[in-house]
């Protein structure tokens, strides 16, 4: 009866998501594609295959990087495999175009309601499926299992306050996590709160995020422009609506202290409190960096704001302007690279580009997390940390608790409490050469000592895929 109460409340929103996409189109072309698939309507023909069909649904970009790492590795086990990917955003299913090869299919999450999910499992009729680490929703989840397709949570986490929002529902979840064949968590921590909803908990085989290496050419080109510059990079990676306010409103006001010289006010003192919180858990060297940061304003660094979400690019860059610093758009810079600016007025970069963040860490000397000074639970360092970018990170990392925790006890990332704090230590870590080359190391160390979740979820799919006696396997 629950679970009818709930489909029937997903067939009633099916409206209200179809508006949905049609606004998301508007900024985000992607979302007007193939709307017909969210609801189990398909017009692509799915030929006869020899092969196991492998379905792996990465529902965002995020998941689907992690997933590519996945995906390389089960086709060299599996050479007769067919992929089927399915994703739930446009910048998701735009990176899992890269990871088609001839016979493969791709199509977006059917909607929730059964009607769809049948017509999904009944035309793809995938042998396995694996979802990437958060995504289980009870229809899916639960027809699966009544027409015998296993279906695994692989990379799985859940936060603290992912639980507690999942408990008002556990009417809906606690059956939902029974039904999946296998969970493997990437901690601990995630493989005991997901045993707390009753999930079918294998084991803990780490971070597939660890395995991902960052692209060479974007990293070397990025770094190659920076050896050019006058002056180091900081860049808040991934930041979120509110935070980029926050910072333009920082930078502005050290600006306008910078043009009318060290006038004592309440500005100027908390940023010298700022100052000398950060000191007390920064390496001595960079003390007095720190200090004449906090005095001086911001015209030692250069700023780069690189948004999650491109939808918001251009509302970014007009932000800017608004605050009185010029913009200048990785879209225009084209090869060359950031070009000197021929004004005196500061000038901000905004990177409004996707897939290439890699370069945006190869440019930057220090990074603030983005969606960790805002109760949004932070956004993924590891990248940071595999492009041996030191971040710097505010309090709300809840999203990515074990990899956050991972880098402050490697020394590859430093916590604030406050985006004043965070301005402060990300450019004393990027004016001090010494705590930088610090850092850079121990995020190196921090990536090549988490490798190797991929090769134990590969063996656990080729297990389960063993016990259903696949053909082809």
């Amino acid at each position: 009866m629950t679970r009818w109460f709930y489909s029937w409340f997903m067939w009633l929103a099916q409206p209200l998501l179809r508006r949905k996409l049609a606004r998301r189109s508007v900024q985000e072309p992607g979302y007007g594609q193939f709307v017909e698939e969210r609801f189990g309507r398909y017009k692509q023909l799915v030929p006869v295959h020899d092969g196991p069909t492998l379905w792996i649904h990465a529902v965002s970009l995020g998941e689907t990087r992690a997933a590519a790492v996945l995906v390389t590795a089960l086709r060299q086990q599996l050479p007769k495999m067919r992929l089927l990917l399915t994703h739930g955003t446009a910048t998701g299913r735009a990176e899992g175009l890269k990871l088609l090869k001839d016979g493969d299919l791709q199509t977006w999450q059917p909607w929730d309601t059964p009607a769809a999910v049948r017509r999904f499992l009944s035309h793809f009729k995938p042998d396995l499926g694996i979802l990437m680490e958060t995504e289980v929703w009870p229809n899916l989840v639960t027809d699966c299992d009544y027409l015998g397709v296993p279906l695994m949570l692989v990379n799985a986490r859940l936060s603290d306050k992912s639980l507690r929002k999942t408990q008002r529902l556990a009417w809906l979840a606690r059956p939902a996590y029974a039904a999946l064949a296998a969970v493997w968590a990437q901690t601990p921590q995630d493989a005991q709160r997901l045993q707390f909803l009753g999930a079918r908990v294998q084991g803990v085989l780490g971070n597939l995020k660890f395995d991902a290496a960052p692209n060479a050419d974007q990293l070397s080109h990025g770094r190659s422009w920076r050896a050019q510059l006058a002056r180091p990079v900081v860049m808040f990676a991934s930041s979120r609506e509110g935070e980029e306010l926050a910072l333009l409103e920082l930078l502005s006001r050290r600006c306008e202290r910078a043009e009318s010289g060290p006038v004592q006010h309440a500005d100027h003192d908390h940023d010298l409190v700022a100052a000398r919180e950060v000191r007390q858990s920064m390496h001595s060297e960079v003390m007095d960096c720190v200090t004449s940061f906090a005095m001086t304003g911001v015209e030692n660094v250069q700023w780069l704001i690189v948004p999650r979400h491109p939808q918001r690019f251009d509302a970014v860059a007009a932000l800017i302007e608004s605050h009185g610093f010029v913009v200048q758009r990785r879209s225009r810079w084209g090869q060359g690279g950031p070009v000197a600016p021929d004004t005196a007025t500061p000038t901000i970069w905004l990177g409004d580009s996707l897939g290439e963040m890699a370069l945006y860490y190869g440019l930057a000397d220090a990074a603030l997390l983005g969606g960790s000074f805002e109760p949004l639970g932070g956004q993924n360092l590891i990248e940071a940390a595999a492009c041996g970018c030191p971040v710097v990170m505010g309090p709300h990392t809840f999203n990515f608790a074990a990899a956050a925790e991972q880098a402050l006890a490697a020394g590859a990332a430093q916590r604030v409490q406050d985006l004043t704090q965070g301005v402060v230590a990300a450019s004393g870590i990027a004016l001090n050469p010494a705590l930088h080359r610090t850092m850079v190391q121990a995020s190196a160390d921090l990536f090549g000592q988490n490798r190797g979740a991929v090769e134990r979820t590969v063996r656990a799919v080729r297990q389960l895929l063993d016990q259903q006696d696949v053909d082809g396997v």
